[in-house]
């Protein structure tokens, strides 16, 4: 009798803990882009990459569906991945180029939604598949801090979670904004000019702080946590305005999904996009 009570209350024990709201989270949000705010969870942002170079006459197609983006949403980070005969060619695209197309040559444009999402051309018919990927119950946030001085970048990246997650990997990189060059252009956006003379190009990937599609994220990542990567580095060399830089944080999965990105200017400090 006595052995049947202990394992009685073993197994009692086992099915209290197993249910326990730090194991198992249940009833989880909707994720979806129109979802009222539930509180605890974060603003889900799409993150859009642009595989794009200069001498590229179709990529200002893609070009133009990511301001009409930014126009439409506060819920979307951008990179520009610049390649080729390009003043701001990306040196170490090939990892990239192998994730989105790994038996075909790069072929451009191309662009991803969360990294591994073919965003279905032509691209400003389809702002809805971008905007269908931002939400309100996103189940980890990002806040970024830096400092720029000196030639010395100074960069904190906070990530907190509303849920438990493993196999996460955390990407960081570093942009240059109002880069002007001409741009070429086949289409019938930017006035239909060909080239586009004096073209800001925003965006454009410089350095990556980690390594391109991830570093693991070793510590705990679950509910209610809170971890912090940081990071100092010189200015990269690429970069031709020091005062022009800004940072893209990601968090990808085991499948390299990013889950959500977060942007931030130089010597900005955030907090977590977190519903009250």
């Amino acid at each position: 009798m006595t052995k049947l009570k202990f394992f009685l209350s073993l197994l009692l024990f086992s099915i209290l803990f197993s249910c326990s709201p730090t194991n198992v989270i249940e009833n989880l949000p909707d994720s979806s882009e129109t979802a009222p705010p539930v509180s605890g969870f974060f603003k889900q942002r799409v993150l859009l990459e642009d595989y794009t170079g200069t001498w590229c006459g179709n990529c200002t197609r893609v070009a133009y569906a990511i301001d009409q983006m930014y126009e439409q949403s506060d819920k979307v980070v951008s990179i520009a991945i610049h390649n080729g005969n390009d003043p701001y060619h990306f040196p170490g695209y090939q990892p990239l180029k192998d994730l989105i197309m790994p038996n075909a040559d790069l072929e451009l444009p191309q662009s991803r939604l969360n990294r591994t999402t073919v965003w279905t051309s032509p691209e400003p018919s389809n702002l809805a598949q971008a905007k269908a990927l931002t939400g309100n119950n996103a189940g980890l946030g990002l806040a970024l801090s830096s400092t720029v001085a000196n030639g010395t970048i100074n960069l904190d990246v906070n990530m907190k979670f509303a849920q438990n997650y493993s196999g996460l990997k955390l990407v960081v990189y570093v942009l240059e904004n109002h880069l002007i060059h001409s741009q070429a252009n086949y289409t019938s956006y930017f006035g239909n000019i060909n080239p586009v003379p004096n073209y800001e190009h925003n965006h454009v990937l410089r350095q990556n702080i980690t390594d391109l599609l991830g570093d693991p994220i070793t510590e705990a990542t679950t509910l209610g946590l809170t971890v912090t990567k940081s990071y100092s580095i010189p200015m990269p060399t690429s970069v031709s305005n020091p005062d022009n830089v800004s940072f893209v944080a990601i968090l990808v999965n085991t499948n390299n999904v990013a889950l959500n990105a977060r942007a931030a200017d130089k010597n900005e400090v955030q907090t977590f996009e977190q519903n009250p």
